[in-house]
Order: C-alpha cells, then sequence, then structure tokens
C-alpha cells in the first residue's frame, strides 16, 4: 500500500477523526497512486493514522476512512457499512407509515461519497466519489443481498463528480429493473408518486420528512403558500392537516404535474389548491402587487450558496425571498423558512432572517429550529455533514 506522509503541524484533525485532509496538508506521497486507491497516512515521524481514499484531483486529497491500522479495507469491511447503516433505519421503516428514505449518508455512515435512497422496492443510488466507484460493485452486491430490491437506478449525474475527475454518469440500470415512470412511496402516511429517473437529486427530498409533519400541525384552517414546492411535500400534509387552501408555487412543470397527481393519489380536495408554474420570486412579488396575503407561509427554496465564497451572495438572496414573505403574512402569521446550504449555519441564517424583518419593518419571534432527520445523521466528528437548517418564524 501507498504512503502518503503528512505535514508537520497537520495532526489534530486526522487524530480527532474528521473525514477530510486537503492537498495542503500533503507533505509527499512515496508512490503514484491511482485515484480512488486506498493508500496509509503516516505522521512525519512515520506513525500510522489512517487509511483513505487518495484522489490527486480533488480539494480533498483524502477522505479517510479507518483509524484502525489492523482493520483491512477490502470488500468485507464494505460490506459491513452498507450493513450498518440500512440496520440504523430499520426502525424508521418499522411501522408501515414511511417507505422511502436515506439508508446511506456519505461520510456520515463512514462512505464518503456514496448516497443511497430507498423508494418503496427500488434504490437510487449517487456515487460522488473515485473512491466509491472503485467499490461499487461489491456495495451494489451487498444491497441487493441485504434488501432484495426490484432494481437499483444510477442517479451519480452530480457536478461534484467533475471535482473527483470522473465524468458525469447518464444514469441507468444498476441491478434489477428499471423503474417505472412513476413509484409510489408512503411517508407518514402521505402517498407520493416519485419519477426516480427525471426527478431532481435522487428524485425526492426525503430530508424534509419531520419538517413536513412538524409545518402541518399549525396548518389547520390556514391560508398556506408553499413556495418551492417541487412535488408537494408541505402541500399535501398541510392539506390532509385541514389547511383552508393551499398556493403551490415551483418553476418546473414536472414538479407541478406530480404535484396534481399526487392531489389524486391522496384522495385530497383539489378545489382548496392553486398551482402557479412560476419563478418563485416573481410570483412573490406579483401576490404583494394583488395585495394577497397568507397566515402560514413555506419558503424551502434550493441551495443557494453551494460553498464559503457564495456566502455573501446567498446571504442577500435569502434576505430578499424572506423579506419579500414576511409581507404577505397576516399580522401573527407563521413563515417556515429552510436552507440546504452547508455554508449557512444557523447563527447566520437567524441574522439574515433579522436583518430581513428589518427591511420588512417587521416584529419576528423565532419558535421553532428545523433541523434534518434520523436518516441523515450528523457525525460528531464531521460537523460539515449538517446542512439543513431551518425556522419557524411569527412575524407580528
Amino acid at each position: 500500500m501507498i504512503d502518503v506522509i503528512l505535514k508537520k503541524g497537520k495532526e489534530k484533525a486526522v487524530m480527532q477523526r474528521h473525514p477530510w485532509l486537503f492537498s495542503g496538508a500533503i507533505d509527499k506521497v512515496k508512490g503514484k497512486p491511482a485515484n480512488g486507491d486506498v493508500v496509509r497516512l503516516l505522521s512525519t515521524d512515520g506513525k500510522f493514522m489512517a487509511y483513505g481514499f487518495y484522489n490527486d484531483q480533488s480539494r480533498v486529497a483524502l477522505r479517510l476512512l479507518e483509524w484502525n491500522e489492523d482493520v483491512a479495507i477490502d470488500g468485507d469491511w464494505f460490506r459491513k457499512k452498507v450493513a450498518v447503516a440500512v440496520a440504523s433505519r430499520a426502525e424508521l421503516l418499522a411501522d408501515g407509515s414511511t417507505n422511502t428514505c436515506r439508508l446511506i449518508f456519505s461520510e456520515a455512515d463512514y462512505l464518503p461519497g456514496l448516497i443511497v435512497d430507498k423508494y418503496a422496492d427500488y434504490l437510487s443510488l449517487q456515487i460522488l466519489t473515485s473512491g466509491i466507484e472503485n467499490n461499487k460493485a461489491v456495495i451494489i452486491d451487498e444491497l441487493e443481498k441485504l434488501l432484495k430490491p426490484k432494481g437499483i437506478f444510477d442517479k451519480s449525474d452530480a457536478s461534484s463528480r467533475e471535482h473527483e475527475g470522473l465524468g458525469a454518469s447518464n444514469g441507468g440500470v444498476l441491478a434489477g429493473n428499471h423503474p417505472p415512470e412513476i413509484v409510489e412511496v408512503k411517508e407518514n402516511n402521505v402517498v407520493y408518486g416519485i419519477n426516480i429517473a427525471e426527478g431532481q437529486k435522487s428524485g425526492f427530498y426525503c430530508d424534509q420528512r419531520d419538517n413536513r409533519h412538524l409545518v402541518a400541525a399549525h396548518a389547520k384552517g390556514k391560508k398556506v403558500l408553499d413556495c418551492f414546492c417541487y412535488t408537494g411535500g408541505f402541500t399535501l400534509n398541510s392539506l390532509k392537516n385541514g389547511a383552508a387552501s393551499v398556493t403551490s408555487v415551483d418553476s418546473s412543470a414536472l414538479a407541478i404535474e406530480t404535484l396534481k397527481q399526487n392531489i389524486e393519489l391522496n384522495g385530497l380536495n383539489a378545489d382548496l389548491i392553486r398551482t402557479f408554474q412560476s419563478d418563485v420570486n416573481k410570483q412573490l412579488r406579483k401576490f404583494k402587487e394583488e395585495g394577497e396575503t397568507f397566515d402560514l407561509i413555506v419558503l424551502d427554496p434550493p441551495k443557494y450558496a453551494p460553498s464559503r465564497s457564495a456566502l455573501d451572495r446567498a446571504a442577500r438572496a435569502y434576505k430578499d425571498l424572506n423579506r419579500i414573505a414576511m409581507l404577505l403574512l397576516n399580522k401573527g402569521g407563521l413563515l417556515a423558512t429552510y436552507s440546504c446550504s452547508g455554508a449557512m449555519d444557523i447563527d447566520n441564517f437567524k441574522q439574515v432572517l433579522a436583518w430581513a424583518a428589518l427591511d420588512a419593518g417587521k416584529e419576528v419571534q423565532f419558535i421553532h429550529q428545523f433541523c434534518q432527520p434520523e436518516d441523515h445523521p450528523v457525525r460528531a466528528s464531521f460537523p460539515e455533514g449538517e446542512y439543513l437548517k431551518g425556522l419557524l418564524c411569527r412575524v407580528l
């Protein structure tokens, strides 16, 4: 195995079991490992520190896997990690009210660059690192043995693959059968039609499962506005919990069409919903011009800050979005607002909302803090895994 030597003074993060080692922390490489190879990381005095995936095309040159020198990083190692991750989600799926969740969450489950989502009898898989790409066959085999899915579909089309020197995948069946155009799944006894092949990301946003339920508890009898509604997570939960009406806005025609189908799947009253295929910011301004107001607004935008360098620009975008939403709320109305940008931590997000409230001339109370659910765990040594945060605000 090829040895990678750490620069002096760079030991702390490795000893604290942070899984990322940037290229600037490496002193030298004894040999020429291929991207995705497992290498041995040594201190400057030759002491073993960890095993990890190597990649000289990525800023994260080493993705650390194992800190015990006596443990072999072989096929059995990957099988065990997959099995532990799957077993840890069993309780979530036990009562039958939910049959969709994230089975494997990358670094949080000690498999950096691997995302596996379960959609009823199908699995959606994203491979984002060269190390996981090299071990794809054994991972897929273990998933088949454990879960016996009808099919495993490749959604590894993320741009982050480029940073690892990997070409974008065109998608396709990795095992079993191609999923049908619509796969029906249940989440908290709400039914969704999921388009795995054509849907965004892995096909569905199961990271908002708990938050959809929490927000819906406040929707009864209220006029609700669901922005960036996608296929209707917050919309469906709000209607099921007795919302007086829901207005749903998304720029995607496919999302709006799927939302309408989901209304039918759940036997909900279609007369209580309006849909707008529109840019959310433009539609909010149009509502303001028309004098329309709401009792509960949900803002679940895409990632505005993919990196720290984009944080200032993202903060301005979040502030403007939340400012106009606050202006559309009736006095005492509720704003459920989210950020899925890892670079935007909760303290920064609170500050952005304070600025938005000031610009809107509103007083705002934070009454609940949202986070990602248990199938998106945050590893203690990897706080970067905590990307989803949100706040329920009362706007006075």
